[in-house]
């Protein structure tokens, strides 16, 4: 326990941050997998239809890990925040309390969705043809929810106790178990939506139970006992306010991408593309994105420890340099991809099936206009993920909201109005650079507060 908090409180950042940062990005990014792999099998064997109910369904996908970074990031910030202002006795009701916590919300996500899935769908933005789709598919995957936010929230439980490595563990066997089983449910046995449903779900078991067995049995920086899992509502109230700004950002994604989803079908429906192909095309490039912003969520996951118990010891240059390091990496990471979605946006699109040519030609823009201010906004969830390590949950939340809510969720409504289904895709890099440009002012602000404190 003592050479944890003297590693997080003397080694070098940048040793530290590669740490925990890429294990933390390997988790992620095995995470985006299990979207990401649903998607290429259902787009190869089931088609457009499919790659649109995918999308569809993708809110309550977003659901589930709002829910589990709630529980699993306000949790772990909370123990290491403790850790490092020496209370060592409160810390692991944290860990008990998050987990716990995990598992409830999880069961009941789970049947909400299933008793009330058609009208959810629908205000989701599925259209007539797509909902049978949308249905098997997310009926059966609503039984996994309890072991994705178990598994997704756990893996931040496991990184606050220094197991990175055991973390990134568990999403790599979960997300192998989810690649095999795909192809073999899918092509092999020929079950379409359902077979890729049923691989989902094995494999977010097989993760999760490695969770539950690492937290019970394996955890090395506090002793956990019963006393530890039973809920308190002043724990609770505390795992959540901080936790609340990475809950608040995923919320205002699934909003806006409810609302994304029924403005490309309306909209479509008046383009030549119809309603179809926009939803489609829109669910691979989101679920593409998700794989850079795997690193950039991972980036910011990483230097949560290190900002928590360091800010908790009053280190605030040390703060500062972990917030640095991982925007300026984050930035590198989403400019390569930038580049990437302009020289080849057919060719990421091919990879999941086959489309007529206005799929294509509509897939191509979405790629090059919407993400064309990625390296601005990459920063955005890095600050967010700060500002929730360092105890200041409501900076976090207004960050949060900013991108999602304050300017995307507008512009999306009006921009169509003017100029159609364009107006869709331009709405992207205009909330981008807003929120970008409001990001740097709060994290300026907030760097002179801590001089600040360092100097009194």
């Amino acid at each position: 326990m003592e050479t944890k908090e003297n590693t997080l409180g003397t080694e070098q950042v940048g040793k530290l941050m590669v740490k925990f940062a890429v294990p933390s990005i390997i988790a992620m990014l095995v995470g985006a997998l299990y979207n990401i792999v649903d998607q290429f099998f259902i787009g190869q064997a089931v088609g457009t239809d499919g790659n649109a109910a995918t999308n569809i369904a993708f809110p309550l996908s977003t659901m589930c890990i709002s829910l589990s970074l709630m529980f699993g990031v306000g949790g772990a910030s909370c123990y290491n925040l403790s850790l490092g202002e020496g209370d060592r006795e409160k810390a692991p009701f944290y860990i008990g309390n998050s987990f716990v916590m995990l598992g409830a919300s999880g069961l009941l996500l789970c049947l909400i969705t299933e008793l009330l899935l058609t009208p959810m769908l629908i205000f989701f933005g599925s259209p007539d043809r797509i909902l049978p789709y949308a249905q098997e598919y997310v009926g059966i995957t609503a039984f996994g929810f309890p072991f994705l936010i178990l598994a997704t929230g756990g893996g931040h439980l496991i990184r606050a106790d220094g197991s990175p490595g055991m973390t990134m563990f568990c999403n790599i066997i979960g997300a192998v178990v989810n690649t095999g089983l795909d192809a073999l449910f899918v092509f092999g046995f020929n079950w379409g939506m359902s077979g890729a449903a049923a691989a989902t779900i094995i494999g977010q078991v097989v993760s999760a139970l490695i969770v539950a067995w690492y937290v019970f049995f394996r955890f090395k920086s506090s002793k956990l006992t019963k006393e530890h899992f039973i809920p308190a509502a002043k724990h609770i109230t505390r795992i959540v306010s901080i936790g609340l700004a990475s809950f608040f950002n995923q919320i205002s994604m699934m909003i806006v991408q409810i609302v994304v989803n029924n403005e490309l079908k309306y909209y479509g429906s008046l383009s030549e593309y119809g309603d179809s192909i926009p939803l489609a095309a829109a669910g691979i490039i989101m679920k593409v994105n998700q794989i850079v912003f795997s690193f950039v969520i991972g980036l910011g996951q990483g230097s949560q420890p290190i900002e928590s118990f360091n800010y908790g010891a009053r280190k605030y240059d040390r703060v500062r340099k972990a917030l640095l390091m991982a925007s300026a990496a984050s930035i590198v990471i989403a400019s390569v991809a930038l580049a990437t979605f302009q020289i080849m946006p057919r060719e990421i699109l091919s990879m999941f099936g086959t489309g007529s040519e206005e799929y294509f030609t509509f897939g191509e823009k979405f790629f090059r206009i919407f993400l064309l201010c990625l390296p601005i906004v990459s920063i955005q969830p890095v600050a967010s993920t700060f500002f929730t390590s360092i105890g200041k949950p409501i900076k976090g939340i207004l960050l949060s909201l900013t991108r999602q809510i304050l300017f995307f969720l507008p512009l999306i409504v009006i921009l169509p109005l003017f100029m159609g289904i364009e107006g869709i895709l331009y709405s992207g890099p205009a909330a981008d650079t807003l929120s970008g440009i409001t990001t740097i002012i709060m994290v300026l602000l907030e760097f002179r507060a801590m001089k600040k404190l360092a100097e009194s």
